[in-house]
């Protein structure tokens, strides 16, 4: 991604976040890509409540997610619909809809390529957008 790229994604980004911040959107479970909070946080959190119930003597139960690669399944059309719900509109909206939209991928291997084929969900790697997006 280039530089200019990722500066105006910032931008966007910004906004993004401001408009979660002041309407109170992010749920405060979220840990991930939020200020002040990390997967740290998240597991001190976690063993608090769990250390709460055990010293009461109280059953615990844990059961583990993996959500690897959930990030390349959200689909485009779902992720603008909810953007729009939650107040992302406008310019920024259709900025980020044209960000999106008409990328192609291929795999290659040993120098020789697939054919492209277009993608209809995931957010591009590395972006600055990719996180806050994924988990908004």
């Amino acid at each position: 991604m280039s530089v200019p790229g990722k500066s105006v994604e910032t931008v966007v980004k910004n906004k993004i976040v401001r408009q979660i911040e002041e309407h109170k959107l992010m749920r405060k479970s979220q840990h991930g890509f939020c200020k002040g909070r990390s997967c740290l946080t998240n597991l001190l959190e976690f063993f608090e409540g769990v250390n709460k119930h055990a010293d009461k003597g109280d059953p615990v139960e844990i059961v583990y997610l993996d959500f690897q690669k959930a990030v390349d399944k959200v689909p485009y059309q779902r992720l603008l619909h909810k953007l729009s719900c939650h107040g992302i509109r406008g310019k920024i909206l259709s900025w980020i809809e044209n960000w999106l939209k008409d990328r192609e991928q291929r795999v290659g291997i040993n120098g020789k390529f697939s054919e492209w084929s277009g993608i209809t969900s995931a957010v591009p790697q590395g972006s600055v957008l990719g996180p806050i997006l994924f988990s908004y």
